[in-house]
């Protein structure tokens, strides 16, 4: 819950307004299930070709279990044995598969996986299974994997509405990155709605910005990136006017098209795709559309086998992650900096230029708000021995330079440029230089605006010097992961949560909240496996409700992993719960947003039909976070459990709702795009149900309480 450190904190309360994209995302159909834990790992099974033993009819085909949409199925003929099996198109390694079932399902089944299509190996079996949906943990590997199925529950065939294999792919995707290989590249398209909806506004990383096409059939839009890749991946993320039916489709020349991925049944919001393809161009070509306007894309994002960086291009400036030439090793860790100016008050305290070359994101350098704000203005670092510099990162706050040079010196006092620029975009920018010298300053000519030059991180790479070795990043998840701390909720009706898992935080919420958090009056097991967050319309302590919140600071900590829980959201106006994580050196000192936020669900009464997740730092943060909603158009996710999840390591995070993906946090865009990534660190888990704020508003006369936010497990894997 964006801005919301322990009420035990006794900080101020900040201001909170979420501003999305001012359409709501399009209304697709999902089936509510009440799903347990999905196993980690990587979604293998969809779109691929996958074959059954027999069909009921034309209706029911066995590629409509793998189709990412939980409205079609498969189903057989009604007799015993049958199978359904998917063609992974390269041998992978499989860490789980899940079952989703409808009313016609297996009773005794095996799942197998083949090398070949015609050697089968069991990796599970069961005699007992009770439909539903089934999450079961495997262990094997291979091309094919399939359902056989041997004893019916019912006097009808079977019958699966999605049949999904995770793992880790041995070919085919094991290389596909997470940075966005369309982000800023030359995009075209068939036709534009109007002037300010071009196509270059799909791969522009701006989710307030968007491409519209004519309302007419077919429509593509396309982009060019820049050379020919490996493609294993699209992400759609669609206006109101969404395609039903459509293909991605590669090219070598921009001519010749080939089909990687096609479905007739586009479910509209987001769409995360895996496919295999290689190409210089990739487009989306829409044949039949979802209403009577033409298609429309927030966002068109490619994914590839590389890490999805242009390469230097640009004058030799490329945003996304750090891959330093040859032997370069960073040299600026740590080192004697000093600068122009620096800024030690208001908004930017500590601001010294030490905090450029600590590798901490969070923290930067800026000059005086004093008599810093003029032309030139400068920052440098004394490498403490010669150096060869092959490479300098700045990640740029908004006050960034238009004009600057990268100058080397030997003495500290004459200086030789080394790259030049007038058009700096800011963000960050990786820049491909060659000089020596052992100092190493930015020298700005002319600011971006009003204010001065700030810098978050000034990184020097390069042979030579006397370099320093930075802290290693946490290592990142298994593969598989494996479940490493996990709150089940059993615990007797009316007992506390878990002392030696939970911490209570007690007292007023802050963004405008109304409630007081009880010291576990508020937080009780109800007896059939659920926590209970029950808010109340009662006094207590001058407030006029009262709720809870818990956190697992006190007791876990972790960096990186699959975090889930499955969750019945309170609704109504004016309550607003949340699942989220806090950066655990808020703890020690760090204040928020430098701690880091990462919101996997908050839910507000109002909007009852979507959800929310969204990560702040100090370069974005409360109405300017950066996420996403996710809609169920129509429905009201206060009426039944859903899963809320994220998967997180060092390069970027995906959140979820009921295993389907819907946004992803690439580090390089967000470098490139929003500024600085903080979340290679601790976090800790929060649950919490609080009563009005900034963004849900306050109760009203409709507001119906006690209202229970409950809470069936979390789970940490890595």
């Amino acid at each position: 819950m964006t801005g919301n450190p322990p009420p035990s904190s006794g900080r101020l309360p900040r201001s909170l307004v979420f501003t999305f994209v001012a359409a709501v995302l399009a209304a697709f159909a999902l089936a509510a299930t009440q799903s347990p834990a999905r196993a980690a790992g990587t979604l293998l099974s969809q779109g691929k070709a996958a074959t059954a033993s027999s069909t009921e009819n034309a209706g029911t085909p066995a590629s409509a279990a793998v189709d990412g949409n939980t409205g079609t199925r498969w189903s057989s003929a009604a007799s015993d044995p049958q199978w359904l099996q998917v063609d992974l198109g390269a041998t992978d390694s499989i860490s789980s598969v899940t079952l989703n079932w409808e009313t016609a399902y297996a009773k005794a089944f095996q799942i197998q996986t083949s090398a070949d299509g015609a050697n089968w190996t069991n990796v599970y079996s069961t005699t007992t299974a009770t439909g539903g949906v089934q999450n079961l943990t495997v262990n094997g590997s291979g091309r094919y994997v399939r359902i056989y199925t041997t004893a019916r529950a019912t006097q009808y065939g079977v019958s699966l509405w999605e049949f999904q294999v995770y793992g880790a792919t041995g070919t085919g995707n094991a290389a596909c990155g997470t940075a966005n290989a369309a982000l800023h590249k030359t995009a075209t398209a068939s036709s534009t709605e109007n002037a300010g909806t071009p196509a270059s506004s799909a791969v522009d990383g701006d989710n307030g910005t968007r491409w519209s096409s004519a309302a007419a059939d077919p429509q593509w839009i396309q982009v060019d990136l820049g050379s020919s890749q490996s493609i294993c991946g699209v992400q759609l993320s669609w206006e109101t006017a969404y395609a039903k039916a459509y293909q991605i489709q590669v090219s070598a020349d921009g001519s010749n098209w080939t089909t990687a991925y096609s479905t007739a049944n586009g479910p509209g919001a987001t769409e995360l795709i895996s496919l295999t393809g290689t190409g210089r161009y990739v487009r989306m070509y829409g044949t039949q559309r979802a209403t009577q306007y033409g298609y429309s894309l927030w966002e068109f994002q490619v994914f590839t086998g590389g890490s999805g960086s242009d390469g230097g291009a640009n004058g030799g400036s490329t945003g996304g992650s750090t891959t330093p030439p040859g032997d370069s090793k960073l040299l600026s860790y740590n080192k004697p900096a000093t600068a122009s100016t620096y800024q030690d008050a208001n908004s930017c305290t500590g601001c010294t230029p030490s905090k450029a070359f600590d590798e901490d994101p969070a923290t930067r350098w800026a000059t005086s708000d004093v008599n810093g704000w003029v032309d030139p203005g400068w920052i440098a670092v004394d490498l403490g021995a010669t150096a060869h510099i092959t490479q300098v990162v700045l990640q740029w706050d908004p006050a960034y330079a238009t004009a600057y040079q990268i100058q080397t010196s030997a003495d500290g006092s004459n200086w030789t440029s080394v790259y030049s620029t007038t058009t700096g975009k800011g963000f960050k920018e990786t820049l491909n230089v060659d000089g020596n010298g052992r100092y190493v300053r930015m020298y700005g000519t002319a600011r971006s605006n009003g204010y001065g030059y700030s810098l978050w991180t000034f990184d020097v790479y390069g042979t030579g010097g006397n370099p320093t070795a930075p802290p290693a990043l946490p290592p990142n998840p298994g593969n598989p992961e494996h479940l490493v701390w996990s709150d089940e909720f059993n615990g007797p009706a009316g007992s506390k949560p878990d002392t030696g898992k939970w911490t209570q935080d007690v007292g007023g919420g802050q963004n405008g909240e109304l409630e007081y958090y009880t010291n576990g009056d508020n937080t009780t097991m109800d007896g059939n496996g659920n926590l209970v967050i029950e808010a109340r319309k009662e006094n207590v302590q001058g407030h006029q409700y009262t709720s809870g919140r818990i956190n697992t600071s006190d007791h876990f900590n972790f960096t990186y992993g699959h975090v889930e829980a499955r969750i019945k959201v309170s609704g109504t106006q004016g309550l607003w719960p949340a699942f989220w994580m806090l950066g655990s050196n808020f703890k020690t000192g760090t204040p928020w947003p430098n701690s880091g936020e990462i919101d996997i669900m908050e839910h507000v009464g109002k909007v009852p039909d979507s959800v929310y997740s969204t990560l702040h730092a100090p370069a974005y943060n409360g109405g300017n976070g950066y996420g996403q909603p996710y809609q169920i158009a129509g429905s009201d996710f206060a009426n039944d459990f859903h899963t809320y999840a994220v998967d997180w390591d060092s390069t970027h995070m995906t959140f979820s709702v009921d295993g389907h993906a819907f946004f992803t946090a690439d580090k390089a865009t967000v470098e490139s795009t929003r500024g600085p990534w903080v979340y290679d660190h601790p976090f800790y888990i929060i649950l919490n149900n609080a009563v009005g704020g900034d963004w849900p508003g306050a109760p009203d006369a409709g507001t119906v309480f006690p209202q229970k936010m409950l809470v069936d497990y979390v789970r940490v894997s890595q």
